[in-house]
């Protein structure tokens, strides 16, 4: 497959440095993406097409390339490549890995990510946006072509970061993807935001737990052709939420959707609580949609909420379900499986597994899920006995159910007894 460079070619970018094309990556709408090499690494190089390279898409990428990137999970521009003839432009990113895979992907079946690695590639890509809108910017265009997440341990990266805009500059031309733009969009009322970009990362989202898109139901599968005027009422002007608890009509259809029947009930009832608020009140009042802390919250509380059945399957603890006196039972074996002893930290929960670890959100609510402040680990004397051992760098300070405090130094462990709670810097939790 030959591109408009040919392998061997060398491009100069504007700060000098020199880049060899490899080969052709692939094509998209605006143009095509060559393996490049520099210094003995690997780039991506985006070269566009005549009719993209454009003045004013030049004049958006340098104020990216300018801004920097928010997150390192962005695969973002980092130089121009500017031919000092000729009309067309370019820029170099890192290039992606190619153990990362697509929620086309997960669609198709070509990967199988447990429930874990689920929740960490949706908290990581809801941390990516929340860094790109607080530095001001709006991504535009969030869809299936631009998450890649290492099915392994939900490391994400995002692509195709050419179309952001910022607040000071003029509104970009990319309006979204069909099936993902936020209703006022489709009905051609605004154009992207910050809150358009969280309808559309709420769309992203349910795709990637329920593998099914949260308006196609049966209103989709009575379309006869899906021309525009289809796409404008089902997206648009009447869009219906599949699982909306008021209005049954958009149901999915049995042998046409049935991930979502499969996946829905598997999920704790906060998660199918925040997606039916994305997706009623949502789809008519952008102000009122989930914002990324909130998601991140939830799903790190169901990182942080695994049960394990003997079996070997991995479910969700649902505290709602709890608080109802139900049992949770293993959706593959259909046997009850017993909760273990919990620390609660202010609006995180963490269950007590015998290699469980308290990481630093738990403590601080940073959303620091990779920092480990604490282990449970066994007393060696006495193998029945567990505790918290205190990996930070400060003291805590454990208050028995008498209110006697004990100080627990770094290296120190703190015995797991319900009622009992420790003191951390900043906040209180409670075994229960």
């Amino acid at each position: 497959m030959e591109g408009q460079l040919k392998n061997g070619t060398i491009l100069t970018s504007e700060c000098g440095n020199k880049y060899e094309i490899v080969s052709l990556l692939g094509a998209g709408g605006q143009g095509e993406v060559y393996d490049v090499t520099c210094g003995g690494s690997h780039y991506a190089l985006k070269w566009y097409f005549k009719g993209s390279a454009t003045a004013r898409q030049k004049k958006i990428l340098e104020t990216i390339v300018a801004k920097g990137s928010p997150d390192p999970c962005f695969l973002w521009p980092m130089e121009m490549i500017v031919p000092a003839h000729g009309e067309l432009f370019g820029y170099v990113m890192p290039l992606r890995p190619k153990n990362y895979k697509s929620i086309v992907d997960l669609m198709k079946k070509r990967v199988n990510p447990s429930f874990y690695t689920l929740c960490r590639t949706a908290f990581n890509l809801t941390r990516g946006y929340q860094k790109l809108h607080a530095m001001g910017a709006k991504y535009q265009d969030i869809s299936f072509g631009n998450l890649f997440f290492n099915p392994d341990n939900g490391d994400v990266l995002i692509c195709d970061n050419d179309n952001v805009s910022f607040d000071n500059s003029k509104p970009g031309g990319v309006l979204g993807t069909p099936g993902f733009m936020a209703p006022e969009i489709v009905r051609g009322e605004k154009r992207p935001s910050k809150d358009t970009d969280r309808y559309s990362l709420s769309v992203l989202l349910f795709y990637l737990f329920m593998v099914n898109h949260p308006l196609e139901g049966k209103l989709e599968a009575s379309i006869k052709c899906m021309d525009m005027a289809a796409r404008v009422k089902l997206y648009g002007t009447d869009p219906v939420f599949i699982f909306d608890p008021n209005n049954k009509s958009n149901r999915p259809v049995k042998g046409i959707h049935d991930n979502a029947n499969i996946y829905w009930p598997l999920y704790p009832e906060k998660l199918r609580q925040m997606f039916t608020k994305a997706f009623t009140v949502g789809l008519n009042e952008p102000s009122k949609r989930i914002t990324e802390p909130e998601w991140m919250t939830l799903f790190s509380n169901m990182m942080s909420g695994m049960l394990r059945c003997s079996c070997g399957a991995q479910l969700f603890y649902d505290e709602d379900l709890e608080a109802k006196g139900a049992a949770h039972i293993c959706w593959n074996c259909q046997n009850a499986v017993p909760v273990p002893k919990k620390l609660i930290v202010g609006k995180n929960r963490v269950l007590l597994h015998q290699d469980t670890k308290l990481l630093h959100h738990h403590v601080y609510e940073d959303f620091d899920m990779d920092t480990i402040v604490g282990s449970v680990v066994q007393n060696p004397k006495n193998p029945a006995l567990w505790g918290i051992r205190n990996e930070d760098k400060v003291n805590w300070t454990y208050q028995k159910v008498d209110g006697t405090q004990i100080p627990v130094e770094p290296g120190r462990t703190a015995g797991i007894v319900k009622g009992v709670k420790i003191i951390f810097p900043q906040t209180t939790g409670e075994f229960r």
